[in-house]
């Protein structure tokens, strides 16, 4: 049975990972989901840096104005989602080990956005057992966006809709072999399932 959309104590609060909004099926998935106020979308200004820069060395054509447009685009539609860690946050996790250093700021946000999931593909980085300690869960987009599709059933299908419209050219086999590209096959199947029965 879907949950509705107005359960607030059912809505978690996502923050996502800069490997995750790297990729284009995967950032239109959760911003979505967002506007359809399944989730609370968070990040911070050193993700998204990371995110743009990846996209100017790795997609011809995607410049520094392309960056600035993007993230532009994402914090104005999300006003509230871009966090800045504070002395706190940085204090709370600095006797903390991590596998990867680098990643530390990315559970700094986390705290900043009061986050109940941290979203990433680089699950390994962040032990359970340490983040659980911050009251967090880490989900792969897969895992994180599968389970949305089996609690929210028409929102979801919604969230595909709109990405499919958002993308010029796409088709609901394209977007959902895009997801099967982006490591998210449970969802890619679940979606398919969605559109079959409808």
């Amino acid at each position: 049975m879907s949950s509705a959309a107005g359960d607030t104590d059912l809505i978690r609060v996502v923050l996502a990972d800069a490997n995750v909004l790297y990729s284009r099926v995967l950032r239109d998935y959760l911003l979505y989901a967002a506007d359809q106020e399944i989730l609370v979308i968070a990040w911070s200004p050193q993700i998204l840096a990371e995110v743009t820069e990846h996209l100017m060395k790795n997609v011809e054509g995607f410049d520094h104005t392309a960056a600035q447009r993007l993230v532009s685009a994402m914090n104005r539609a999300f006003p509230y989602a871009e966090v800045e860690p504070s002395a706190e946050h940085w204090r709370t996790l600095s006797e903390m080990p991590l596998p990867d250093e680098d990643d530390r700021h990315v559970l700094a946000a986390a705290l900043a956005a009061e986050a109940t999931v941290l979203c990433t593909s680089n699950t390994k980085d962040f032990p359970a057992d340490l983040v659980e300690a911050l009251g967090l869960e880490v989900l792969t987009p897969d895992q994180l966006l599968s389970q949305f599709v089996v609690d929210y059933e028409p929102q979801m299908l919604a969230v595909h809709r709109t990405a499919v419209a958002s993308l010029k050219g796409a088709t609901d086999a394209s977007t959902i072999a895009a997801l099967r590209r982006a490591s998210a096959p449970t969802t890619a199947a679940l979606i398919a399932q969605l559109l079959g029965a409808g």
